[in-house]
């Protein structure tokens, strides 16, 4: 897609924020249900810029998921809410997956090219939220692969919608589990635990990724992500730096 065609889409598309190279996103079955993840939590997440006067965001990701052993699908419920007491306007909310976990497809979103995405990371996709009302909030089902034999994260920025302030960003924070069960049809991993992997076909537990700490953000003024009239662009084309916690 041309830097040109990405000016102009905007104003002829809702519910989507393009960059010059992203691509059309086809929505995938998923291999577990949103019944499935117990309750939703902020674990992993704090506020970065300052939201407007009234407003306060969060977002909430499952307390578990599961993940089938043979395909390594699994499925997760992102969600984006306006704790406040005003309407939040124009809002975009990124879905960024680390190490063993990739996003496929995110319903109702774009995918982030590859030379746009943040350090570390190995997939993303960008939603266009709109405004939420105080209190209400927007739910996106999440279409994912987890490499069992690597520790796994999200992340979960929630941005203005020209991409220059970071309200609030959840993670990146794992999914795991310190018991894996490689011979069971699914493994359950828990938000906020470092996965302890398991060798294929083996008994032993190497520590393949655990090591690497979860990548830091970006202060206030060094946000994770800022955006051009042209589009979504990381740290606004700067340097790559480290994320911070």
């Amino acid at each position: 897609m041309s830097s040109r065609r990405a000016t102009t889409i905007a104003t002829a598309i809702t519910g989507s924020l393009l960059t010059a190279s992203f691509s059309a996103v086809m929505i995938l079955p998923f291999t577990a249900s949103a019944d499935d993840q117990g309750p939703g939590s902020s674990k992993g997440g704090k506020a970065m810029d300052a939201a407007p006067a009234g407003v306060k965001l969060t977002t909430l990701l499952p307390e578990k998921i599961s993940v089938d052993n043979s395909s390594k699908k699994t499925a997760i419920t992102a969600t984006v809410k306006n704790e406040g007491t005003k309407e939040s306007g124009d809002l975009h909310l990124l879905v960024v997956g680390f190490d063993g976990l990739k996003v496929n497809s995110v319903q109702g979103c774009s995918a982030i090219a590859e030379k746009d995405l943040p350090p570390g990371s190995n997939s993303g996709f960008t939603c266009s939220v709109g405004a939420l009302a105080a209190g209400k909030s927007k739910s996106y089902a999440v279409d994912a692969t987890y490499d069992l034999s690597k520790a796994g994260k999200i992340c979960l920025p929630v941005m203005s919608a020209d991409g220059k302030k970071t309200f609030w960003q959840q993670g990146p924070v794992p999914f795991g589990t310190t018991n894996p069960s490689p011979n069971a049809p699914a493994t359950p991993l828990l938000l906020g635990t470092d996965n302890k992997p398991v060798a294929p076909g083996g008994d032993t537990l190497p520590k393949t990724g655990v090591g690497r700490d979860v990548l830091p953000l970006g202060a206030a003024g060094a946000a994770l992500i800022a955006a051009g009239a042209a589009g979504l662009y990381w740290s606004q084309r700067r340097p790559r730096q480290p994320l911070q916690t």
